[in-house]
């Protein structure tokens, strides 16, 4: 149920009552800071409230955390490509939603390459490589257990020689608690910046939408190691409430760019903020 219609269910006959109103908010994924702050605010506000207050209260309050406007794609600057370094745990859909970005940034004329640079599963190579044929765009990559970095050295090198617009860099799903592959991140990174001191430019995490609170803590882990500037969130077809999306950018300041609701290459959207707060919320 939509975050929205069950508060106003919820409080529609009776008074408000408050640890109700926090459970609410924590179960669709607020998270319990931002949960904290709502309840708080709410609770100063002077006169009567009643689960409609309650309802536009919190939406508005939504609204002033996520904006209004989809947040801008990078692009291409002084005949080098964008790059975008994608990271996530595994299982939440990083590398179909990697394959999914470059059909959507192809299906807006841009031209694409892909590294494949989750060297530890060889089914990840070769379900790139797949999509890579099915989209039509070129991909680089090593053999299992190969050097991620030198991956994505090698695609940024091919990408900037071809005049490409985009590289998008597929990076091995990882426990957010594994010291040594979060460095390892960190190094990838620092490849990247030998041929683009500004590269990568957009440093993005996949999170699952039905993962609730786990998606806010993973976001947390990753953002020390690469300085994340992006999100994508997967499985909001399914019973993932969404409300990571708004616990992540109030408490990182990490803006949601996609999310995706479906394994289809067209199933995935740019986040808009006013659809995703009338529609999910």
């Amino acid at each position: 149920m939509a975050l929205f219609k069950s508060i106003i269910d919820r409080f529609r006959s009776s008074d408000i009552d408050w640890e109700d109103l926090e459970e609410t908010l924590i179960g669709g994924d607020l998270g319990i800071h931002l949960t904290t702050e709502l309840v708080d605010s709410l609770r100063e506000r002077k006169g009567k409230l009643d689960a409609d207050s309650v309802a536009a209260a919190c939406r508005e309050e939504i609204v002033g955390i996520l904006g209004t406007e989809p947040q801008p794609l990078p692009e291409p600057k002084d005949g080098m490509p964008a790059v975008i370094l994608v990271a996530g745990v595994n299982g939440v859909g990083k590398t179909t939603s990697v394959a999914k970005l470059a059909a959507y940034l192809k299906a807006q004329g841009k031209s694409v390459v892909l590294a494949a640079a989750d060297t530890f599963r060889a089914a990840a190579i070769e379900q790139l490589k797949i999509w890579a044929e099915r989209i039509d765009v070129p991909i680089v990559t090593t053999q299992y257990q190969g050097d991620p970095s030198a991956v994505c050295y090698d695609a940024h090198a091919k990408a900037i020689a071809m005049g490409a617009d985009y590289l998008i860099c597929d990076t091995a799903g990882r426990l957010h608690t594994r010291h040594n592959l979060m460095e390892e991140l960190k190094k990838i990174r620092r490849t990247i910046a030998k041929q683009d001191e500004s590269a990568p430019h957009e440093r993005w995490i996949v999170v699952d939408a039905t993962t609730g609170s786990n998606a806010l803590n993973q976001a947390r882990e990753f953002q020390s190691a690469l300085d994340l500037n992006g999100v994508i969130v997967t499985k909001l077809d399914g019973s993932g409430k969404g409300g990571s999306v708004v616990a992540i950018q109030h408490d990182l300041g990490v803006p949601t760019r996609f999310i995706g609701t479906g394994e289809k290459q067209e199933d995935l959207a740019r986040f808009d903020p006013a659809t995703f707060v009338e529609t999910l919320l």
